[in-house]
Parts: C-alpha cells; sequence; structure tokens
C-alpha cells in the first residue's frame, strides 16, 4: 500500500474494523447474539447494530447522497436506546444483510469523493465536514465499539482476540489464566479503595 495514498490507508483501517464486527458475530446463536452483558443492556448484536447505522449515516446524507437504506432507529421519534438492541426480525442473517448494503453504499461514496469534499452533519455544532474527517471519525467509531465486543465474545463463550487465527494474546492454558487473574485481583485488594482524581492541567482540560 502506498504510503502517501491517504484514501487508501483510510479505507484499509475501515476494512478491518468491519472484519472485527463479522469476526464477533461468526459462531454465535440468536440468543448469545442479544444477551445483555452490561448493567445498561450491551449486547453484541445491539453494538453491530449502532455502529454500522452510525456509518450509514455519515457516509451518505452528510455529503448530499440520500441513503437507500432505512434506519428508523434514529427517526426523531424512535424511543431512546432503539439503536443498541435488535428486534425480532432483525435476526442476525439481516444483520449481515445490513452490513452488506451499509458497506456497499459507503464504498460507493468513497469513491466518488475526493478526500476533500465537504459535508454537513447537522447535529454538530461545527457542521462543515470533509471526507477525510468523516472516514476518521467513522473509524474511531467502530474502533471504540469493537473493544466492547471483544468484552461481550469474551463473556459470552470466551472466544478472545479481534480474530480466532490471531488473538494477539499469549497461548496460556486456562490454570495459567486463573493464576494471572488471581494475580491481578491480590494486587487490586492490596491497593487504596479512595477514587483518584485527574491532575488539573495547565490549558484547564
Amino acid at each position: 500500500m502506498n504510503s502517501t495514498d491517504h484514501k487508501a490507508i483510510l479505507q484499509h483501517y475501515l476494512g478491518i474494523q468491519r472484519t472485527v464486527f463479522l469476526t464477533k458475530l461468526e459462531g454465535l446463536s440468536e440468543r448469545q447474539a442479544r444477551t445483555p452483558i452490561t448493567g445498561t443492556g450491551t449486547n453484541i448484536l445491539g453494538v453491530v447494530k449502532h455502529a454500522v447505522g452510525v456509518e450509514c449515516g455519515y457516509l451518505s446524507d452528510v455529503f448530499g447522497r440520500p441513503s437507500q437504506i432505512e434506519t428508523p432507529w434514529y427517526a426523531e421519534d424512535a424511543e431512546d436506546n432503539d439503536d443498541m438492541w435488535a428486534t425480532a426480525e432483525q435476526d442476525i442473517p439481516w444483520m449481515l444483510d445490513f452490513c452488506e448494503r451499509v458497506w456497499a453504499q459507503s464504498d460507493a461514496t468513497i469513491a466518488a469523493l475526493d478526500l476533500d469534499a465537504p459535508g454537513q452533519v447537522p447535529w454538530w455544532r461545527e457542521g462543515e465536514v470533509t471526507l477525510h474527517l468523516i472516514l476518521v471519525h467513522v473509524i474511531a467509531e467502530y474502533a471504540r465499539h469493537a473493544g466492547h465486543l471483544d468484552i461481550a465474545r469474551e463473556l459470552l463463550d470466551g472466544q478472545i482476540g479481534w480474530k480466532q487465527e490471531s488473538p494477539v494474546l499469549p497461548d496460556w492454558e486456562s490454570r495459567r489464566w486463573a493464576e494471572y487473574v488471581d494475580r491481578l485481583k491480590e494486587l487490586a485488594e492490596a491497593s487504596s479503595a479512595e477514587p483518584v482524581s485527574r491532575p488539573a492541567r495547565a490549558d484547564g482540560v
């Protein structure tokens, strides 16, 4: 990949994040994919729906290319958090088809526009954007939620890493992992339970 082809670089990393999302759905039952694993209801199918839906909006309407894909969970009359869970009809095959349609639509936008092509995000304070900025934003959105999927999948069935053939973690047996976790627990329990405040910065941030 040419290091000066900035659009190709961004597309490459966008493709990696998309692949992570598909990997996290592989091998799951409908029940597993929908099971909430946090107190706020985080679930794998809902996270996929949310993140891919975000891409759908940013890489279509923002650049004057009306989306041909309906995302009613982002409508003004939608209930709170409608984008974070899947209805009975929005099963795994539906979600995979949704991903394919959104990604094809987005890829057409990316192919048609230069990185400095202008766009408008009505819900941003400074609404004027470029394709370059939006690609970075979408990749960051995916990366944030990929971490959620990593944890959710590990809690559901023990699968770790961003893909099975390359988990990027030590190849330890369960006993070794248990010893490691016990060591971390001991360290945590020996530490202070008082909240730690972030040091103030000179710029006030």
